[in-house]
């Protein structure tokens, strides 16, 4: 009789601790770890976000990305990458997968699910690192902000989007799109009187924000669609 062939369960591995796999638990702002360490993991977001940050050999800081939950970070190690190029601390309370590197390289060598979910992980952000870049080039800061905030919603992802973004600061976001604080303030106010968010300690992204991206002409002649 032949055996019967066993599916392999990425959500269940992802899901739990094992041989090489620890699920560890983070307050915001605790570092998950830091630039110049030891590259010996991969890690996967179960719960949470997590910002990415580099500091150049002059000490200024620079955020490269926010991860939220079900992505990986840290996939570096897989490469001929020894040390951190980056430092990872947690922006909200987070929850995490430490996936050692032998774990990780086993699973995508034996498992062709798995495999092919890591991959389009991979191509997902470097496609988005690629529109980063086009946003930094070509865009008004305006428009950046407005497509960060959409990001950070989860907006054109396949999940619901969250709508609600964790508490994060205007020097985050600043940072983030390569603006000044006061700039992102101005924004941010200009976007609360349209209707395309709500701002009061926390920030709630409405579908509306895509306006900002998808036309040319100034937000404040689309504040009528953005009431209906």
């Amino acid at each position: 009789m032949a055996r019967k062939k066993v599916t392999f369960d990425t959500k269940a591995f992802l899901g739990q601790e094992g041989k090489g796999r620890r699920i560890a638990k983070y307050r915001k702002d605790q570092v998950i770890f830091g630039q110049g360490d030891a590259a010996d993991a991969v890690f996967y977001v179960q719960d949470g976000k997590v910002k990415l940050t580099v500091v150049s050999p002059q000490g200024k800081e620079a955020v490269v990305t926010i991860v939220g939950s079900g992505e990986f970070f840290g996939e570096g190690c897989l490469t001929a990458q020894r040390r951190r190029m980056s430092t990872v601390k947690a922006l909200t309370p987070c929850t995490i997968l430490r996936l050692e590197k032998a774990a990780i390289s086993d699973v995508i060598d034996k498992q062709p699910s798995f495999s092919q979910m890591f991959i389009d992980h991979l191509l997902t952000r470097t496609i988005r690192v690629e529109a980063d870049l086009v946003d930094q080039l070509f865009n008004s800061s305006e428009k950046r902000l407005a497509r960060l905030l959409l990001l950070l919603a989860n907006y054109g992802k396949d999940q619901k989007p969250d709508r609600i973004i964790a508490k994060i600061s205007q020097e985050t976001l600043a940072e983030m799109i390569g603006t000044t604080r006061s700039r992102v303030s101005f924004f941010m106010n200009k976007f609360r009187r349209l209707g395309f968010i709500e701002y009061n300690g926390h920030i709630e992204v409405h579908g509306s924000l895509m306006n900002v991206i998808l036309h040319e002409e100034s937000p404040d002649r689309m504040s009528n669609s953005a009431q209906r």
